[in-house]
């Protein structure tokens, strides 16, 4: 009979650190993306490609950017992007925090999907913003995927970006560049 209990003791250990085991951001299967638009009509995707991040035992969640890691498919624009814009010299990443409800993620079944209200504050340029939006979390093999259910729209503005954008509007002879951006992601956390 001890045996038993023991076994069980053991196996309901296991399952409780289970359902607290932490996550990491797994970069090369995550995304994020951000849209531009200039001289009124001319919209361009553009992306970074080093992300890293957590969501610790408590919730806690991050995503540090690095802005240097700044994708458009145009090498000069990618230049002038982290020094006129971005000023990746005085402001090297930008990082995205949030708490969630640890249990909800945790008690999802592989392929499960969960809409999660969250209020992220997103730290950028020597700036932070809350932002309120809904993010899908699905459950996948060894892991969680976070999306965006819609684009998140941000602006220049609220992040003393807009020296920069008037910066790369001068540079590249351009008649406007849309201060305001949809950024979407969808990142693959890894559990411990």
């Amino acid at each position: 009979m001890r045996i038993k209990q023991l076994i069980l003791l053991i196996s309901l250990l296991c399952l409780s650190l289970a359902a607290q085991a932490g996550y990491q951001l797994d970069n090369t299967a995550s995304s994020l993306y951000f849209v531009s638009i200039k001289k009124n009509t001319i919209g361009e995707v553009h992306s970074f490609d080093s992300l890293s991040g957590y969501v610790d035992n408590n919730g806690a969640a991050s995503v540090t950017i690095n802005l240097a890691s700044v994708k458009t498919n145009i090498e000069i624009r990618d230049e002038r992007m982290k020094s006129l814009l971005f000023e990746t010299a005085a402001f090297p990443i930008a990082e995205v925090s949030t708490n969630i409800e640890v249990g909800a993620i945790t008690s999802l079944n592989i392929g499960e999907r969960l809409v999660m209200p969250v209020a992220l504050t997103l730290n950028l340029h020597g700036q932070s913003v809350a932002v309120q939006t809904q993010l899908q979390v699905i459950a996948v093999n060894g892991g969680i995927s976070v999306s965006t259910i819609k684009p998140i729209m941000l602006n220049a503005m609220d992040f003393g970006l807009t020296e920069g954008v008037k910066a790369l509007m001068e540079i590249a002879s351009l008649p406007s560049i849309a201060t305001a951006v949809p950024v979407s992601f969808n990142l693959v956390f890894k559990a411990d």
